[in-house]
């Protein structure tokens, strides 16, 4: 199955040539635009596996577009360009852009760059879920010992009776442990 590329470039010329490239490397090109006025409406629009952004120097617009694109509808974005600054590739880098290529491109490197990033791409997209499971496990995890400090407060139970208590209600409810902690503790409060 060919990725869906959404394909941004200004000059109808390069953007042929880069359509052609992908083309030629197996991906498909859903869209096609000359414009980055509404790139976050047009993602949600074609919703292409891959953005291609060929710009010679996007602007501060452009940036703060792939960030909402990057917190609303996640994408792979590759960014074309002829900006070397440093702190602009950063900010680049922070928006979302997974591959920022300056010095043009040339046909045999548009799979490998895209393939790079691509995969970049998904292996931060798996840590990211990562971290927010483990923050989400820690803070089920402090309610739940808020919940067995109460109990132990106020029915005298020893920690590992508070927490089989906790667990023998969650069970019997068919509830999530740390649902039942945040119940108990809304009705202490």
């Amino acid at each position: 199955m060919s990725l869906k590329v959404m394909l941004v470039d200004r000059d109808p010329e390069r953007g042929e040539l880069l359509e052609q490239a992908l083309a030629e490397a197996g991906y498909r090109v859903i869209a096609r635009l000359r414009d980055d006025g509404n790139l976050a409406a047009e993602v949600a629009k074609h919703q292409p596996d891959v953005i291609v952004i060929d710009m010679e120097a996007p602007g501060r617009d452009v940036l703060e577009q792939m960030r909402e694109i990057g917190r609303d509808q996640p994408k792979p974005i590759i960014l074309f360009s002829d900006q070397r600054d440093p702190d602009y590739i950063r900010q680049a880098v922070q928006a979302g852009v997974s591959a920022y290529v300056v010095d043009g491109l040339s046909r045999e490197r548009v799979m490998p760059i895209v393939e790079v990033a691509v995969a970049r791409f998904r292996e931060f997209q798996t840590l990211k879920n990562q971290l927010e499971e483990t923050k989400t496990q820690l803070a089920d995890r402090k309610i739940i010992d808020k919940a067995k400090g109460l109990l132990m407060a106020k029915k005298h139970m020893s920690e590992d009776s508070a927490y089989q208590f906790l667990r023998k209600t969650a069970m019997s409810r068919n509830a999530k442990l740390a649902d039942v902690a945040r119940l108990l503790i809304a009705l202490e409060e």
